[in-house]
């Protein structure tokens, strides 16, 4: 049998760390910064982890 292939959407969006968390970037960093104050800049910068649908993102990520 094949091997599954991995959902090419969502592992672009998505990365499971090693004790199988989902993290994802958090919105509204990319454009518009000049308007938004640095503590708004700070609060959006880096990862977040996924609270909802951890077993449907890591299905599609062929992780579960």
């Amino acid at each position: 049998m094949p091997k599954m292939k991995s959902h090419s959407a969502t592992t672009k969006r998505f990365r499971v760390t090693r004790k199988g968390k989902v993290l994802h970037r958090k919105a509204t960093g990319n454009h518009m910064l000049t308007k938004k104050s640095g503590g708004q800049r700070r609060r959006v910068e880096g990862m977040a982890e996924v609270t909802a649908e951890k077993t449907k993102i890591k299905r599609l990520l062929g992780k579960a």
